[in-house]
């Protein structure tokens, strides 16, 4: 399968499937392939953090900037292995006078969200069955009136491909049918206000440092059901400061390697689909050098087979156990009288 188009590349059975019953893969903290390490610490980190960084930036920045990146390839790139939900957490830098807004992870990108965004419109244009979610959060360090511009400019870049709130069928055939090619979340309460944003679709965080706890996580929020709508199961693993300390050669992207063999068995077991346990967005890091993108687009061949076996039930007769014990009587009935015509 072609990746950069395999939604437009899945079996015809599968385009009248919602969008939240199908897997799709997607990428965390999609932007930090480009942080600056130059850049301020965003304003929620610690105060304690700020004040090492001040004292000696020599030593926290390579170190933030080792456990801070968790992708390195291009949102084209991304998009083009496949991915097509992005983590995108905004913000605006302190002390800046112009309306532009950065993506951030500790620290802030080199690159603009506009120019960004704007990448992500041109290669949508190249590929019109293709879908992608949005998941626009944090906004550190915006007001009002940023949030009515950065809106105002989603409208302007994606215009009729934007996918309303309601209103709109939210399968594959449908979606093309109307033009909608992008579902923006907005974790912000302004989103209430515009039919063009979703409210922020659930993220499955389990805070750990090992696949083991990662996955434990993973089956207890299974366990406890699904989400009706959208949800992320996020692979990404979390060092605490004390083990970023301890272990000062590793780094997000060699813990992350480590524990893949173990997150990708877990992965290959998982089905998509409207059971309360199957899954519908996975999310991971590094996610160009892991083939996270195609184990997550192959379990919808699984949709495939539980729709075969539903049709088999379906098609198997209702009146079966009836008609089976209609014949058996009848067949004592001939007994009944041979037994009388017998003497038996």
């Amino acid at each position: 399968m072609d990746l950069q188009d395999w939604m437009s590349s899945l079996p015809e059975q599968l385009w009248d499937t919602p969008l939240t019953h199908l897997a799709i893969p997607g990428s965390h903290d999609t932007m930090s392939y480009c942080l600056d390490i130059t850049s301020p610490l965003v304003r929620s980190e610690s105060d304690s953090l700020r004040l090492l960084d001040r004292l000696c930036c020599c030593f926290t920045r390579p170190v933030i900037y080792r456990w801070a990146t968790t992708q390195d390839k291009t949102i084209e790139e991304q998009l083009s292995i496949g991915i097509r939900y992005f983590d995108l957490r905004i913000a605006h830098k302190p002390d800046d006078k112009t309306t532009n807004l950065y993506f951030t992870h500790v620290i802030y990108t080199h690159v603009v969200v506009q120019d960004t965004l704007a990448s992500l419109a041109a290669w949508l244009d190249s590929h019109p069955k293709e879908i992608v979610i949005l998941a626009c959060s944090h906004f550190e360090g915006m007001d009002d009136k940023l949030h009515l511009s950065f809106i105002r400019s989603l409208k302007e870049l994606f215009g009729s491909k934007i996918c309303p709130r309601q209103g709109s069928s939210l399968t594959l055939r449908g979606l093309w049918s109307s033009g909608h090619q992008v579902i923006i979340s907005y974790e912000a309460q302004i989103a209430y206000q515009y039919q063009d944003l979703w409210l922020d679709i659930p993220y499955w965080w389990a805070d750990r440092r090992t696949a083991e706890e990662l996955i434990s996580y993973m089956e207890s929020k299974k366990r406890a059901g699904r989400p009706r709508s959208f949800f992320v199961a996020g692979l990404n693993l979390t060092a605490d400061r004390r083990y970023i300390t301890v272990n000062r050669r590793q780094s997000l992207r060699t813990l992350t390697y480590a524990e893949w063999p173990s997150l990708r068995d877990w992965v290959e077991q998982q089905t998509p689909g409207s059971d309360p346990q199957s899954l519908n967005i996975i999310a991971g890091d590094f996610v160009g050098p892991l083939p996270l993108s195609r184990l997550v687009i192959d379990l919808n061949h699984k949709l495939l087979q539980k729709n075969s076996d539903q049709m088999k039930q379906q098609s198997f007769p209702t009146n079966f156990t009836t008609e089976k014990r209609g014949h058996t009587l009848e067949e004592r009935n001939i007994k009944l009288v041979f037994q009388d015509v017998s003497g038996r």
